[in-house]
């Protein structure tokens, strides 16, 4: 990777994260106050494990972004956060769906999102033993 695609790709990392952090906010917020008198008990809770899960990871993102770029492994940062952003869309994303829906086959997806989630912290880990001294 170029020093230029480097660049690029680190701020495109922390964008995406930074932005998943976000939602994440707004959206417990939101389906706590706004949709507090729509949705019941259950699916507020549904919601609020989403939520927590998409700051967890998007947080661990931007952990990977400092990580991949202080120790200059930033050939696995795009492996790493992939994994990371597919969890969140499909774990998350699911819940998000199946509360709003109560469509149970979005239920489905969720464990495929959570599998993705090991595998990117396999993946960050596999990025830790790939560190060198500087």
């Amino acid at each position: 990777m170029t020093n230029s695609n480097s660049v690029k790709s680190v701020k495109a990392w922390l964008v995406v994260s930074a932005s998943l952090c976000v939602l994440s906010v707004l959206i417990g917020a939101f389906a706590a106050h706004g949709l507090k008198s729509v949705l019941n008990t259950y699916q507020l809770g549904i919601v609020e494990t989403a939520a927590k899960y998409q700051m967890y990871h998007g947080l661990a993102m931007i952990l990977t972004v400092i990580v991949a770029n202080q120790f200059r492994t930033l050939t696995h940062l795009n492996r790493v956060n992939g994994a990371f952003l597919i969890g969140n869309l499909l774990f998350s994303g699911s819940l998000y769906l199946l509360a709003l829906t109560g469509i149970k086959l979005f239920a489905y997806f969720t464990p495929v999102g959570g599998v993705s989630f090991v595998i990117a912290w396999a993946l960050f880990i596999v990025m830790a033993l790939n560190i060198k001294r500087q």
